[in-house]
């Protein structure tokens, strides 16, 4: 390992005694990898109506790239967004140029070399702006940029290797029938799940009665639903309310803003579960993407506890399983580096964790994925291995059936 690696891995726990005899399972698959959407995409993609609003790359005072979006508060840097492989010292959120980037991040027949060089055989792929146009308060907008991209990822980028580049489609889901029909057409593209936003563009939320038809469609169509981290109002740099105005996303320090990110899809996931979205529909997969997992133990306690607790004060009802049983047979749930989701195994269930390298955002593991894995999964079996490390990805998105 060169310099650059080891203070990396020693810091988040990956060394063990143990790693030196460790093996791991061949064809091994990223749950959560992004493409970094080229400066084309959404000018060449978009809706005619919408072009001249069209995200697109600007060069800030500092000399670096940023995508900057009509009708939000920031821009998205380049700098951020592909920063995998640095040294965190040289990581920077400007000073970027877009064409110093990886090109993996936009071309998918050079996206393989990196995929060989962090030793995976594939990757279901998010986007990055994608991400924060989650966020944005004009749902229209919203759709044709989406759709800009969908079109750019199903004709530019996963087609270069579809048996190495899974695709995740993105709505904004600006109503229950439209949704519905654009489940249809990411099934017709090949796409293996859908990207929702945190917070849809709909008076109802995501645990309304009036979402059942949307999510019988899922499962109709074989279509995981995941909820990455950033895509909720008040995530992270762009964060903005209903209006479009820019809302606080932490209390403190900006660092604090890192903690709220897991509490917006943890509100997601209790909406889910609270709501009776699980009992309507027991054979929905929601993913939970970039989160880490081992807080979830202690969720998964703290909802039993309440539901046992307090539901008949706060006249909940019963549930025909408890909260936990849900979360253990209905969630799936990604992460990078979180070497404790890997010790709390023998407390979750390991057929619904999904380890990811997160290619090529600042917070990837590449490209050391194997000696960080190496370190981190020693003390597990080697079926554990297999499911977390590529099973249960490839039985969730279909990959090789």
């Amino acid at each position: 390992m060169n310099s650059v690696v080891n203070p990396i891995l020693d810091t988040i726990g990956a060394t063990s005694d143990a790693a030196e005899n460790n093996t791991l399972p061949e064809g091994l698959i990223s749950a959560d990898s992004h493409v970094t959407e080229p400066p084309h995409c959404y000018i060449d993609y978009i809706d005619p109506a919408y072009r001249d609003r069209a995200p697109r790359i600007a060069t800030g005072t500092d000399s670096g790239d940023a995508f900057v979006i009509d009708g939000m508060p920031g821009t998205v840097p380049m700098g951020i967004v592909a920063a995998a492989g640095k040294d965190p010292r040289d990581i920077r959120k400007g000073e970027t140029r877009f064409a110093d980037l990886h090109r993996g991040g936009w071309d998918g027949a050079a996206r393989i070399a990196d995929q060989e060089r962090d030793g995976i055989a594939g990757e279901i792929i998010y986007p990055s702006v994608g991400m924060v146009l989650c966020n944005h308060p004009d749902a229209d907008f919203k759709h044709a940029c989406m759709w800009a991209y969908n079109r750019w990822l199903s004709e530019k980028f996963i087609a270069a290797a579809p048996d190495r580049l899974f695709g995740v489609g993105q709505t904004a889901v600006r109503s229950v029938p439209e949704t519905i029909e654009e489940f249809r057409r990411f099934k017709e593209l090949g796409f293996r799940g859908v990207m929702m936003p945190g917070n849809p563009a709909t008076e109802e939320d995501y645990d309304s009665t009036v979402f059942d038809p949307l999510w019988e469609a899922a499962v109709d169509l074989g279509l995981p639903v995941s909820f990455h981290i950033l895509t909720s109002r008040a995530d992270g740099a762009n964060s903005v309310g209903s209006a479009g105005q820019r809302i606080s996303a932490h209390r403190g320090p900006p660092q604090n803003a890192a903690q709220a990110l897991l509490k917006s899809i943890q509100d997601i996931v209790g909406t889910f579960v609270w709501g009776r979205v699980f009992e309507r529909h027991p054979q929905l997969r929601l993913v939970c993407v970039e989160a880490d997992a081992g807080w979830l133990p202690h969720f998964a306690y703290r909802m039993d506890h309440g539901y046992k607790r307090h539901r008949f004060w706060m006249k909940m009802g019963d549930m025909e399983r408890l909260p936990s049983e849900y979360l253990a047979e209905n969630v799936y749930l990604t992460f990078q580096d979180d070497w404790t989701a890997f010790r709390v195994i023998d407390m979750v269930n390991p057929r619904r964790l999904m380890w990811a390298n997160d290619f090529p955002h600042s917070d990837s593991t590449w490209p050391w994925s194997r000696e960080l894995l190496l370190g981190q999964t020693a003390h597990l079996s080697e079926q554990q291995k297999r499911w977390i490390l590529r099973d249960n990805a490839a039985g969730l998105y279909g990959i090789g059936q």
